[in-house]
């Protein structure tokens, strides 16, 4: 799918076309959107790019040399965005080609930080000169929803820290399956993060001749620096917590050893007690006293409360 925008009066604006004029239109806009183009877009992308559309390989590549560089086509920019699918966080990688005219962007998913963008852009609440600046507004869209899930899991924090730490009735292990999901998802927002930091050095370098775009990323760079630092923070909160949730369980499986053990040491001596009288020997006198059945079992029954009862002054039960 294609989606075309063309800036008007400074603001973006979506172009209302149907699928038999995006042709027509094509050519005339400033921003190109493509969401899993089809045989006959990714004609119309080709005729833009000297090189042909990247590939989903080339995109994914780690390295720096191949995440962002210049070539005839224009400002390649491969970017780390953050989606969300079955209540879990993954990353997908967005290639970003700014050319003189115009920017195009190609992908396989939809990001939040596209729907929403896309939703403001409706609205005509997206300020834009040129198809830089709509670059850098995107990159603006994408830490402001960082921020926002940053958000969000320091409050599902302190719902597991409130759980973990004052909720005597709760199931730790499920504190755990929370923490871990959580960690995660911090874990892949860091990533975006670094990752941002990285395009935006790079942009700093290629779009000097544009003051105001420029002046955006460096606000854009020391907004994502305070929030790596969050992000730090929220890992150490998190192993605190995890830390914490594993001591509660060893405290709790520990009590239980305990009791067995207690409870092993007060059935000895009357267990030994037992051993003793049932064994098959001619001499035992006990055999033949009238209360020799009662005084073994109360013995046994003093044999049994006299640990229980030491181990209660000492405080251990």
């Amino acid at each position: 799918m294609l989606r075309l925008f063309k800036i008007s009066d400074s603001l973006i604006r979506e172009i209302e076309t149907q699928p038999e004029e995006i042709a027509e239109q094509f050519h005339h806009a400033d921003w190109i959107d493509a969401h899993l183009p089809d045989e006959n877009e990714r004609s119309m992308l080709e005729s833009l790019l000297p090189k042909g559309l990247p590939e989903s390989d080339d995109v994914e590549e780690i390295e720096a040399s191949a995440r962002c560089f210049v070539d005839q086509a224009g400002i390649h920019v491969h970017s780390l965005f953050l989606s969300q699918s079955e209540g879990r966080h993954f990353t997908v990688t967005v290639a970003c080609i700014l050319q003189s005219k115009r920017l195009i962007t190609i992908r396989e998913v939809d990001p939040p930080d596209f729907r929403l963008l896309r939703l403001r852009a409706r609205r005509g609440q997206v300020e834009c000169h040129n198809p830089a600046e709509m670059l850098v507004t995107l990159l603006e869209q994408k830490v402001e929803n960082h921020a926002d899930n940053l958000e969000d899991i320091h409050r599902q924090l302190e719902a597991v820290s409130h759980f973990v730490l004052e909720d005597e009735e709760s199931e730790l292990e499920e504190a755990i399956s929370k923490l871990a999901r959580l960690e995660d998802s911090n874990g892949k927002i860091r990533m975006c993060l670094m990752d941002t930091q990285r395009v935006i050095s790079f942009l700093l370098r290629h779009l000097r001749n544009q003051p105001d775009a420029a002046e955006t990323l460096r606000e854009i760079m020391r907004d994502v620096e305070t929030l790596m630092s969050h992000t730090t923070f929220l890992f150490d909160k998190i192993n605190f917590l995890m830390d914490s949730t594993q001591g509660f369980i060893n405290i709790e499986q520990n009590q239980i050893i305990k009791i067995f053990s207690i409870a092993a040491v007060v059935f000895l001596p009357p267990t030994l007690i037992a051993s003793i009288y049932g064994m098959n020997f001619e001499l035992m006198p006990e055999l033949k006293w009238l209360l020799g059945y009662p005084w073994a079992l109360g013995l046994m029954a003093v044999a049994g409360i006299a640990p229980y009862w030491f181990f209660k002054r000492k405080g251990w039960l």
